[in-house]
């Protein structure tokens, strides 16, 4: 039942996600192809203070989410759902979805708020100032501690737990044990110690699992222009084996995209808020930038790694097997697992059950990150010390919970309401174009006339920016742009 549900709100909301990104690349004139030097400039320029965090912490913080079990498990259950063609249509939905995180960084940026001493914003914030929606905001927020506070986490475990018996035999309840302490540990230590543990583990797990990549590919180097034709030709219905399977390329191809970089979902907008810079543009380049490492670099590299060493099986939809290449395989971690095996004999198991233990770890931090600053802002400036404490419970509990119960469970209800949050967030981003049309065309004047962007609300006719009108009357640091003194 579950799963049916979940289709029912997928299916639609994929297309909408991709066509959303169609709409903000038009809007935006491309600004994820015309600003990638701006990219790089301001993840190396950009710094912290006592009450935001620098423009590379938030990518760290954002990639703990974006980069999660999607980036493997998800690729695998679109290859084997739809085909290899999926592949193709994660990336296109990757290049014109880094668009839709374009937007939700500027209005993050833009309606962001200073609540107990810590610059913090997201969807619930942009719902309530600039929709001027406060009953829609108060729902989102209040899904939004249920999501990421009580279900999402349990799925990361979840694939925690799977991959440490394969590969090692440990009891899932015994993961869901230590894994639970690990989290206590970061979480009590507030949001430096969740940004700390981002900033150190995020780039290590990233790099060592691209190079894991990188190495069983250069071992099939003559089969990598085969690999390519048949993911081309199967999105584009031509291939003799995969032809008949476009529809569902397409589909799944984009519904594991969006949920894998969590394009349009709203989850970046959490750190993206946090960050400090003179202008939400620039935070919102460094967003899109993010859908860059994750979808077109990591969800790619698993994708080519499995098509290449054959390593998958592809459902028939009306049952059984169109290929079954590697036959008793379940479809997800185990085939990356297999993938790998191919050049390293021995080696798959342990490797793949240590990737998805930093991926899924570092997204059920941020996860709490997020549930947090949604219950900041039920409770604002005052705050809630009975409601803090049972989200820290909650968030441990589900924590070890997750590990045990049916992992086709925790997908379906996960997808569940990650469908709810998406398709009222991208609702709203989408009437609130106006705003991000008013952001994109003054960064690129002030660019033009080269000078350092600013940003001023006022001058752009945009009411409800609190935190910009507060800070444009406030002198700052030389250098250390949106740090308040």
């Amino acid at each position: 039942m579950l799963t049916t549900v979940s289709g029912w709100l997928w299916n639609p909301l994929a297309y909408f996600a991709l066509g959303l990104g169609v709409f903000f690349t038009l809007l935006t004139k491309g600004v994820q192809f015309r600003r990638l030097p701006d990219m790089i400039r301001q993840l190396r320029s950009g710094k912290s203070g006592d009450s935001g965090l620098s423009s590379f912490q938030t990518l760290a913080l954002t990639l703990s989410s974006r980069v999660g079990v999607g980036s493997i498990a998800g690729v695998a259950t679109a290859v084997a759902a739809g085909g290899p063609g999926a592949i193709f249509w994660m990336a296109v939905t990757g290049l014109v979805g880094s668009t839709c995180a374009y937007a939700e960084a500027v209005l993050a940026q833009v309606y962001k708020r200073r609540v107990q001493g810590e610059d913090r914003g997201g969807m619930p914030y942009y719902i309530k100032y600039g929709l001027r929606a406060p009953r829609v905001a108060g729902l989102m927020a209040i899904l939004g501690i249920g999501v990421y506070g009580f279900v999402l986490p349990g799925i990361q475990v979840n694939n925690i737990g799977s991959s440490a018996e394969l590969a090692f035999g440990v009891q899932p309840w015994v993961t869901g044990l230590v894994v639970t302490a690990v989290l206590a540990f970061v979480i009590v230590g507030g949001t430096r110690r969740i940004v700390n543990m981002a900033q150190a583990v995020v780039p290590i797990m990233a790099l060592g699992y691209v190079l894991t990549c990188a190495v069983i590919i250069a071992m099939h180097l003559d089969e990598v222009p085969h690999a390519a034709g048949v993911i081309v030709s199967s999105a584009m219905g031509t291939d003799q084996v995969f032809g008949g399977l476009v529809g569902h390329a397409v589909a799944w191809g984009v519904r594991r995209a969006v949920f894998a970089s969590s394009t349009g979902l709203g989850e970046g907008t959490f750190a993206s808020a946090a960050a400090q810079t003179s202008h939400p543009g620039k935070q919102g380049i460094v967003q899109a930038f993010s859908i860059y490492i994750d979808v077109l670099l990591i969800c790619m590299m698993t994708g080519l790694t499995i098509v290449i060493t054959g390593a998958y099986n592809v459902k028939e939809p009306s049952g059984g097997f169109l290929v079954e290449n590697v036959p008793g395989v379940v479809a997800g971690p185990n085939f990356m697992q297999e993938a790998i095996d191919t050049g390293l004999p021995g080696w798959g198991a342990s490797f793949v059950a240590v990737a998805i233990l930093l991926f899924a770890f570092t997204t059920q931090v941020f996860y709490f990150y997020a549930a947090t600053t949604n219950l900041m802002f039920l409770f604002g400036e005052q705050g809630n010390r009975f409601m803090e404490f049972a989200l820290k419970l909650g968030a441990l509990a589900i924590s070890f919970i997750g590990a045990v119960v049916s992992a086709e469970t925790m997908w379906a209800a996960g997808d569940i309401v990650l469908a709810l949050i998406g398709w009222l967030n991208m609702t709203c981003v989408l009437l609130l174009t106006p705003v991000v049309r008013k952001v994109i065309r003054d960064y690129d004047r002030q660019r033009r006339e080269g000078v350092d962007p600013v940003f001023d609300p006022e001058r752009l006719d945009i009411g409800n920016a609190e935190y910009w009108v507060v800070k444009k009357t406030t002198k700052s640091e030389p250098g250390q742009a949106g740090q308040l003194t």
